[in-house]
């Protein structure tokens, strides 16, 4: 088997069972003792960790008792060996030694389990695996760490010694179940020392910061910062490590300080009759933490004003009271009013903590007075009239009243403000309302029987003040409106059953009842041909039927059928209508046929058939017009034109003996008569368009050659060859145009003509001038030889 001793473990062998044995039925007892195999329970090894070496470091020997007859290898299994963290131990196969290869870390891995193995030269095992069980021990190499390098916590100003106020904690790494892991807590310093240097303590084991001393007043001091420390090794200064960590200790705020009025006595001025106005504004101190309940203020009117004209508003940002008009005040009423103020928290005083006699003032508010408009006792005033009151007559005084009972008498003075009908006036001292036309309750600008007029009513004082008072007057209806029939036109057919064939017909009456229906409806004795060929039914108080009578028949045509219509007034009215009946032939359905509807228009067949000719008429005209005007159209797109539009000059009047206006008229484009030197803006136009000042581009014509000296009977035949040979020319365009006779080039390599002298060497014979004939006659007498006078 494996055995270890003095940190060898060293495998022994127990008695083997014999075969039989092992086949021995479970139930049989033999009658000797047996010894069972077992094995030896290896106790852990313990390996202090951050060990310096030197590595490896043998921890224990491993040794079969098999070794001596046979050559034994020996392995370890599991974490630290084969299995990660890998090669943390090793072992000696053939000696047996296992090596720890290098420092542990408790706080990485506190154990390791593995397995020592022993087998032959051939891999066949000959000792069963024992268990190896390696524990690190700890040592005190981590120092506490708070949780949190600031904590905060918070204490309530005034609170009892003992009070719980925060908790910190800290962890250290190292094994809590010794003293390298057993932390214990202190206050190392407190800022600041108001009003004692120790006003916390600190629960050592558990960190729990309470308070110890009474005194905590936040008006005073608001914050403490406490330095905790946290030791290891039980608190032991000299061996332990320590860390530190920051506590903030806020004190809250209780409402212990009740607010004070600033002054004993406030006063403001409010003029009469305004409202939302700030008339005084009370200032109060109070020490507790601004814009907290403990600090925000309420004010409360408690006496001074029964009839609830003020309020009392706070201002948020400055906490004072704001003495507030909510309801109008009246001069003549109240001159001036004492209220009586108090002011307390939105929170409610800490326990023990009493009011302030400061907390309470009064407040004076005077009352200044104006100028106030008059008013109408009733307003609106509502009056009752019979329509059709006639110009003149009096309905009622509509007076105003002046508030100002205490200033000088004033004056009020009466205009009409808004008088849709203009049917009222009003009196200008006195108020009284007098009509100026006719009231009519069926007039657009009465609504529902109610007629309403403004009116105003202005003062004295200064300034001025005004008042609209509102006149309602209610018009009883009188019968003044004669009924209207209705419908004014219907239609009939000439040939169906008598009973249903019908118009049914009412009245309209401007007047309401009783002066409207139930109507009347008959038909007038005059023409007799009404009563002959028509008859009324009645139907109901306000509806009757129009007919033909039994076995009368009409013509299809309009029919105008008078009927009088009397109302149900007294006394009652009447009135003669006029309904326009068309007659015409129907369709099974009741409505009137197209042709019957034209035949009842009263046109014949012959006015009919003249209508429809003459539209036929018009529409070939028009169709006429618009094949014209579109062959015009087509023409004018086939017509080719020779020229540019913006050259052709045919359209344009040309005025060739006018001699200029002056300077403004010489500037003249010469060029356009100048034969051009290039010819490459003509060749690039289009060909068939040409400007008729352009040479031609084609192979001109072959003109006459003349003599440098021609005979004179031969110039007048020169000129009529020249003039045929332009007539004859295909280039030539069709109207009279420039024609290029000679072209001697764009200018001359001569100077002046002044250079050409007369030659006086000897004299130049002109007789030749006498045999041009008769035209060159004058200059061969200037130059000829003949008799000198």
């Amino acid at each position: 088997m494996l055995m270890l001793l003095s940190s060898i473990i060293t495998y022994h062998h127990a008695p083997t069972e014999t075969l039989s044995q092992k086949r021995r039925p479970r139930g049989h007892r033999s009658g000797g003792l047996h010894r069972q195999k077992r094995d030896w329970v290896i106790p852990p090894v313990n390996v202090p960790e951050n060990s310096r070496g030197p590595f490896p470091q043998m921890l224990v020997s491993i040794r079969s008792d098999q070794d001596r007859d046979i050559s034994i290898r020996y392995s370890i299994t599991g974490m630290g060996a084969d299995q990660p963290p890998n090669e943390v131990f090793n072992i000696d196969p053939v000696a047996g030694k296992m090596y720890v290869t290098k420092p542990l870390d408790r706080e990485m891995r506190s154990s390791y389990h593995l397995r020592a193995h022993a087998v032959d030269m051939n891999g066949n095992q000959v000792e069963n695996p024992i268990d190896l069980y390696i524990y690190v021990i700890d040592m005190n190499d981590n120092r506490p760490e708070f949780r949190n390098q600031v904590y905060n916590g918070s204490v309530d100003e005034g609170s009892k010694p003992g009070t719980y106020v925060m908790h910190v904690s800290a962890f250290d790494a190292d094994d809590n179940t010794t003293a390298n892991g057993m932390v214990r807590y202190r206050i190392l310093s407190q800022m600041p020392h108001n009003p004692i240097p120790n006003m916390f303590t600190i629960n050592s084991e558990t960190g729990d910061i309470v308070s110890v001393a009474a005194g905590l007043d936040r008006e005073t001091v608001s914050q403490y910062t406490l330095i905790v420390q946290a030791t290891d090794m039980e608190g032991n200064l000299n061996f332990g490590l320590s860390n530190t960590a920051t506590a903030l200790i806020t004190v809250t705020d209780i409402n212990d300080n009740p607010p004070r009025l600033t002054n004993r006595t406030f006063s403001g001025e409010v003029p009469e009759n305004r409202v939302g106005l700030v008339v005084a504004n009370l200032t109060v101190k109070d020490a507790d933490q601004p814009h907290s309940p403990n600090w925000n203020a309420v004010y409360r009117i408690i006496s001074g004003d029964p009839s609830n004209h003020f309020s009392m508003r706070t201002d948020p940002v400055s906490n004072d009271g704001m003495v507030t008009v909510v309801k109008p005040v009246d001069y003549e009423m109240n001159r001036a009013f004492m209220l009586t103020v108090v002011v307390s928290n939105q929170a409610h005083l800490a326990s023990g903590i009493q009011s302030s006699l400061q907390s309470t003032a009064g407040v004076t508010i005077s009352v200044q007075d104006i100028n106030e408009p008059p008013y109408f006792p009733t307003n609106p005033k509502s009056i009752r009239f019979e329509e059709g009151v006639p110009a003149g007559t009096s309905l009622t005084t509509f007076s105003a009243t002046d508030p100002d009972r205490l200033q000088m008498q004033q004056i009020i003075r009466y205009t009409k403000l808004n008088d849709p009908a203009l049917w009222l006036s009003i009196n200008r001292t006195s108020g009284q309302i007098v009509t100026i036309a006719t009231l009519d309750r069926e007039s657009t600008y009465v609504k529902n029987n109610v007629y309403e007029a403004t009116f105003l009513a202005i003062d004295s004082g200064s300034p001025p003040a005004s008042a609209t008072g509102t006149l309602q007057i209610y018009l009883n209806d009188i019968n003044d409106n004669p009924p209207a029939l209705v419908p004014r036109e219907a239609q009939l057919c000439e040939r169906v059953n008598r009973n249903t064939n019908g118009v049914n017909i009412t009245a309209a009456d401007a007047d309401t009842d009783p002066n409207a229906g139930p109507f009347v409806f008959e038909l007038p004795n005059y023409p007799p041909s009404i009563r002959r060929n028509w008859t009324i039914s009645r139907i109901s108080g306000d509806y009757a039927r129009l007919g033909l009578r039994y076995q009368v028949y009409l013509e299809s045509g309009v029919y105008e059928v008078p009927i009088v219509v009397s109302d149900s007034g007294n006394p009652p009215l009447s009135n003669r209508s006029v309904i326009k009946v068309k007659v015409c032939p129907c369709d099974r359905n009741g409505d009137c046929t197209t042709l019957g509807a034209v035949a009842a228009a009263g046109l014949g067949t012959g006015a009919i058939i003249s209508i429809l000719v003459c539209i036929i008429i018009l529409l070939c005209m028009v169709l006429l017009f618009v094949v014209w005007m579109k062959r015009r159209e087509r023409e004018r797109q086939t017509k080719q034109l020779l020229i540019d539009p913006e050259d052709d000059v045919r359209d344009n009047i040309l005025k060739y003996d006018e001699e200029g206006g002056g300077e403004e008229d010489q500037d003249y484009d010469l060029s356009q008569l100048q034969q051009p030197d290039s010819l490459e803006h003509i060749i690039s136009k289009p060909p068939g368009v040409r400007r008729v000042d352009e040479r031609p581009i084609v192979p001109e014509s072959q003109y006459p050659i003349r003599h440098v000296l021609p005979h004179p009977g031969d110039i007048g035949d020169f000129i009529h060859e020249g003039l045929r040979a332009a007539d004859n020319d295909p280039t030539a365009p069709p109207y009279d145009s420039l024609l290029v006779f000679d072209y001697e080039g764009s200018g001359s390599t001569a100077g002046s003509v002044s250079s050409l002298n007369s030659s006086s060497s000897g004299d130049q014979d002109y007789d030749y001038l006498n045999d041009w004939g008769p035209r060159f006659k004058k200059l061969a007498d200037m130059y000829g030889g003949g008799d000198e006078d």
